[in-house]
């Protein structure tokens, strides 16, 4: 059976969506499901990769009926199988549980996600800002987010070469 077929079988009633496009598969999930599934994909058809995770920030995008979409690209290794898994969350606290638990790798991802979004995983060992000093009070990847900043960089320390 096909990953799309387990997964239909697996979850019938959940309103999966498949798409296809230039050999990357897709499904888009509920953000509900979404440990059982990725637990499913792991365990039972070999997607042993968290090759990638982000997010999209759909603010002022015509037809879009949730603010933040979160993009999971998984990889099967003995396959080479690739599976692009989205699901869609909204403000005012933007949340997903964890999947550091299914995989390591999503320890840094998740951080940059909610360092540059500030969707918070539920679960995660040590969730705090990667890129962005702690003091920073934003998500810059944020649509509303100012082109040029709010001034914040007068107020963070300056390091020099000679302070180490």
């Amino acid at each position: 059976m096909s990953t799309e077929e387990v997964l239909k079988s697996k979850f019938p009633e959940d309103g999966l969506t498949f798409s296809e496009f230039r050999d990357n598969r897709r499904v888009v999930v509920p953000a509900a499901k979404l440990i059982p599934i990725l637990s499913l994909l792991k365990s039972d058809l070999g997607f042993d990769m968290l090759a990638e995770l982000t997010a999209v920030d759909y603010l002022e995008y015509e037809g879009a009926t949730d603010r933040f979409g979160v993009i999971y690209v998984l990889l099967n290794n003995q396959t080479g199988e690739r599976l692009v898994l989205k699901t869609f969350i909204n403000d005012p606290s933007p949340t997903l549980p964890s999947v550091y638990s299914l995989w390591k790798s999503a320890d840094w991802l998740e951080r940059e996600v909610f360092d540059m979004f500030g969707i918070t995983f539920t679960g995660h060992p040590d969730l705090r800002r990667i890129l962005t000093p702690d003091e920073f009070t934003a998500h810059p990847l944020r649509k509303d987010y100012p082109l040029k900043g709010r001034g914040e960089r007068h107020n963070f320390p300056i390091v020099v070469r000679s302070d180490g």
